[in-house]
């Protein structure tokens, strides 16, 4: 089994979503989700208020609904993975 820097379930949103924020697909796998999430510094947030926290950070308004940012994917168990396009 390989061994990824994210968990296969963020990998396969990834793969799934990722029109959301390309036009054009960046990975075609588990493999190359992985390379390319660790190689945008893709960061995991457990929570809602994470994912705020984060933007908060970057200086981003986040008044509205960050969770409908592009930049944002819902993994389904709580989690979001921001991926900066």
């Amino acid at each position: 089994m390989a061994s990824y820097n994210y968990d296969e379930k963020v990998l396969k949103v990834f793969l799934e979503n990722q029109g959301q924020l390309f036009d054009e697909p960046v990975a075609d796998d588990l493999e190359s989700a992985d390379e390319f999430l660790d190689m945008m510094m893709a960061y995991v947030a457990k929570s809602v208020k994470e994912v705020k926290e984060y933007f908060e950070e970057l200086g981003a308004d986040v008044d509205g609904d960050i969770l409908e940012a592009s930049e944002v994917f819902a993994i389904g168990d709580g989690r979001y993975l921001i991926v900066e396009g």
